[in-house]
């Protein structure tokens, strides 16, 4: 009969099965008096060696946690993709603007030190807010 282990279980298992090893039984004779195989005792050893009883719990947690990321990620990301199509859709090549410097203009070698945090849109946009005025710095 098939029966599931729970992790704390296999490790106490595991600790038997070592202290048995140690005295020199062989390791068919230890998964004999364990009731399990020598199969599942060399993944129960890959996977639990060096736990304590209370890692499994926190490793199990941990796995849960990480496949929720993956999913959290993996939906960001495909929102990301069909808002960058509806953005090509909605303004084709005006999508991949160069960035320009809101001081002098230029998309690069900029020297003015000013920020290049607009397009020229953006610009335009400022001015039509202003009133055809230009914005005062100081």
């Amino acid at each position: 009969m098939r029966t599931r282990h729970k992790p704390e279980q296999v490790i106490i298992k595991l600790r038997q099965a070592e202290a048995e090893l140690a005295q020199g039984t062989t390791v068919g004779q230890v998964c004999q008096q364990l009731g399990i195989s020598e199969t599942t005792f060399n993944r129960w050893r890959l996977q639990y060696a060096g736990m304590k009883a209370d890692e499994p719990k926190r490793l199990k947690e941990l796995e849960i946690e990480n496949a929720q990321l993956k999913k959290l990620v993996a939906e960001l990301s495909l929102d990301k993709q069909m808002l960058q199509d509806l953005v090509k859709k909605k303004w084709g090549a005006r999508a991949s603007a160069v960035w320009r410097c809101v001081t002098c203009k230029r998309s690069s070698g900029c020297r003015s030190g000013g920020p290049a945090a607009s397009s020229g849109r953006l610009d335009q946009l400022k001015e039509k807010n202003l009133g055809g005025r230009k914005r005062r710095r100081s």
